[in-house]
């Protein structure tokens, strides 16, 4: 359950800090953030292990991959077209 929660802290803080740091908006509002930055988390780890073979060990590196791969997937929906957004 503890990792469970550590996950959805990790996505919360990446999925802000990706969203601060590239222009346009999140889609899905606060539930969007969150899991935009758990997806950016997951595929940050995975790229890391393929890269290092092995995960981050830290939360705050954990946060860092998560920031990239956060970023990565909000330029892939942004890019997609396939978001919309209400006025």
């Amino acid at each position: 359950m503890g990792e469970i929660i550590s996950w959805i802290i990790v996505g919360l803080v990446a999925g802000g800090l990706a969203s601060a740091l590239t222009s346009g908006r999140t889609p899905g509002g606060l539930l969007g953030v969150v899991g935009v930055g758990i997806l950016g988390a997951v595929l940050g780890g995975w790229a890391w292990s393929l890269l290092f073979g092995a995960g981050p060990s830290t939360f705050l590196g954990s946060v860092i991959l998560g920031v990239f791969g956060a970023m990565a997937v909000l330029t892939l929906l942004r890019r997609s077209g396939s978001v919309r957004y209400r006025a």
